[in-house]
């Protein structure tokens, strides 16, 4: 069991935080509070029943076949909801990400609105102890009456079908559950579709990708500071009149920060007047940057904040709303405008690697930063593996989150795609970091074969910690694991 303070209360609104720990065992609070609530939520159901009032999927069909009687039996309306949604293609969905999207959904239920029963919440709940990860497939989902056949592999997973992980090892879910000492879930028709009726994976995979984006766009400010060090730029790329007169916040927030990186910078007085754009522009490049993720954690924020599921149950109105608060548009614009970022910040670090590898702009440092040019080939590899992600990551940004195609016997006649929009933009955000760590490698290399020592404190500090974690690249070796390394470190040693 994890420790007592590592927790996840589910009467307090949920943090990008709390599913970067959902990752690993932690345990999920559910208090007196909201024990309560869920129960007057399945109670208010039970009324609502017995007074035989419409209740979508209860005693309906699904989807387009909503005109048509459900099952009469609870079990199996629950087989009804889920076994046709047994319709996913292609590899499992990372790890934390499938455990994020689940601990997404049991916040969501955790309210009290979705009619679901106590036990399925404390279920969700007793997973997260564990290290359990249900086998998802990537392929199947619009983002539309929410992440159906993903959210489907979860719940017939917790139920003990299909298949899951334990410990990283993949095997039937049944075993998986039993080795974890876990109860398979009981579910009945409601709470299948409560389950299921939700863009938790959306909310879940762009969140984590704004994480990650979010702390490379942080490398990448103290990055392109260390370039200008070593190089010896002249700071004034940066003065506060010329970002004032910008206008721009998050040009203006980020020229402060790399300022305050930057302190005791002595210029060399030998580069240009004008330096590139990579260097020169990069407080307008990085501080509109800024400004759109600040867009998207207001999506995020308001996402995990979001009872997202249909129909909706409110016992002190006595009301049954049925409605689309199951749509992932929302997200899905975020996580467009999270790949336009992730594509430009990635446009960026590649051509700051390049700058340095070039003799003609990186100040007289040997070609490719080789210790002995011919001889040895120093950053070459990198730089060519940097060129590829590049055109990956433009190739990705296409926006999803406009390309409605109906489905469903046209009951579901527009779609967001946000899934697509979302996963896609954590993979994008995987090959950002992967840039910024080879930028760091880079950097690290220049000051191996003639760069000056940083003159700015903070720059000093940041090369040593690259020094001391990745070795010189003399002779030749393989660099992908120190790129790795490179990317962690600046992860783990930057500042949230």
């Amino acid at each position: 069991m994890p420790a007592v303070e590592d927790t996840i209360d589910l009467s307090a609104p949920l943090r990008s935080a709390d599913l970067r720990r959902a990752a690993a065992p932690v345990s999920v609070v559910v208090d007196a509070s909201v024990r309560d609530r869920v129960e007057r939520g399945r109670g208010f159901l039970r009324d609502v029943r017995e007074e035989e009032r419409p209740v979508y999927g209860a005693t309906t069909g699904f989807g387009a076949l909503v005109g048509f009687a459900g099952r009469e039996e609870e079990a199996d309306q629950c087989d009804n909801t889920l076994a046709h949604l047994g319709a996913g293609q292609g590899p499992d969905l990372a790890h934390d990400v499938s455990r994020a999207a689940i601990l997404v959904r049991t916040w969501s239920l955790a309210q009290g609105a979705s009619g679901v029963s106590a036990h399925v919440v404390d279920g969700l709940a007793a997973m997260f102890t564990t290290t359990f990860v249900p086998a998802i497939p990537r392929y199947g989902s619009v983002g539309a009456s929410g992440d159906l056949i993903p959210l489907a592999y979860a719940a017939q997973a917790l139920r003990g079908r299909g298949q899951a992980y334990l410990g990283g090892s993949r095997m039937p879910a049944a075993e998986a559950l039993r080795h974890a000492g876990l109860t398979p879930l009981r579910l009945d028709g409601r709470d299948a579709l409560a389950l299921v009726n939700g863009t938790s994976l959306t909310t879940a995979a762009t969140a984590l990708a704004l994480d990650s984006v979010r702390s490379s766009h942080r490398a990448l400010q103290a990055l392109t500071c260390l370039l200008a060090d070593l190089l010896g730029c002249d700071p004034g790329f940066l003065h506060p009149r010329l970002l004032g007169a910008y206008g721009h916040p998050g040009a203006i927030d980020v020229a402060d920060g790399m300022r305050k990186t930057l302190a005791g910078i002595l210029p060399t007085g030998t580069r240009p007047l004008q330096e590139p754009y990579s260097i020169r522009c990069s407080p307008q490049l990085l501080g509109a940057a800024e400004d759109a993720l600040r867009y998207v954690d207001g999506v995020v924020a308001a996402d995990l904040s979001s009872v997202s599921d249909n129909p909706l149950f409110f016992p002190d109105d006595d009301l049954v709303v049925h409605g689309g608060n199951f749509f992932g548009q929302p997200a899905a614009f975020a996580a467009d405008v999270l790949a336009m970022v992730t594509a430009q910040l990635g446009n960026l670090a590649e051509r700051q690697l390049d700058l340095l590898v070039d003799p003609a702009r990186n100040g007289g440092l040997p070609p490719m930063l080789a210790a002995g040019p011919g001889r040895q080939h120093g950053m070459q590899g990198v730089q060519l593996a940097t060129t590829a992600f590049v055109a990956e990551l433009r190739r990705a940004a296409v926006p999803a989150g406009m390309q409605s195609l109906p489905t469903n016997l046209h009951n579901q006649d527009v779609v967001p795609f946000g899934t697509q929009a979302a996963l896609r933009a954590y993979d994008m955000a995987e090959l950002l970091r992967l840039l910024c760590g080879s930028l760091a490698v880079g950097l690290r290399q220049a000051a191996h074969v003639g760069a000056r020592r940083p003159t700015a404190s903070g720059c000093a500090a940041l090369l040593d910690t690259l020094i001391e974690a990745i070795p010189a690249v003399d002779p030749d070796r393989p660099l992908d694991a120190d790129v790795r390394t490179a990317a962690g470190l600046l992860t783990a040693t930057l500042p949230r």
